[in-house]
């Protein structure tokens, strides 16, 4: 059972995420924006992946993919980006920046499980 950070200020986008981490069997927190998700994390230190929006007030999750990738503790962290940003440059950009994986939004249960898997390193 992993525990999974959520930072999504959308409720409904919050809800569907929560409840596919839940339904595969991990525990969900939700984080309503980046500043909160990076506080989340350094206070704990025990969550195995976060998933992030990227357009989001007080911190987006670009500024939090640099956060967490300027802090050693998280450099090996995995983040998966999930944003209705689809242009080849935005997604470029990010993963460059240090996010793990690109999902668009909607979000997809499948494809959303299979990220999960593969960032906490399940069989699929």
């Amino acid at each position: 059972m992993a525990k999974v950070l959520i930072a999504e200020d959308d409720r409904i986008s919050q809800k569907l995420a929560l409840k596919i981490v839940e339904e595969m069997g991990h525990v969900g927190f939700i984080s309503p924006h980046g500043k909160h998700a990076y506080e989340a994390l350094t206070a704990s230190n025990d969550f195995d992946l976060l998933l992030t929006d990227i357009m989001m007030p007080e911190m987006d999750g670009q500024q939090l993919i640099k956060t967490i990738r300027g802090d050693q503790q998280f450099t090996d962290f995995p983040i998966i980006i999930m944003s209705a940003v689809v242009g080849v440059n935005d997604i470029s950009n990010l993963l460059k920046l240090g996010a793990t994986l690109f999902l668009a939004k909607p979000l997809d249960r499948a494809e959303l499980q299979s990220y999960i898997r593969r960032c906490l390193g399940e069989k699929e």
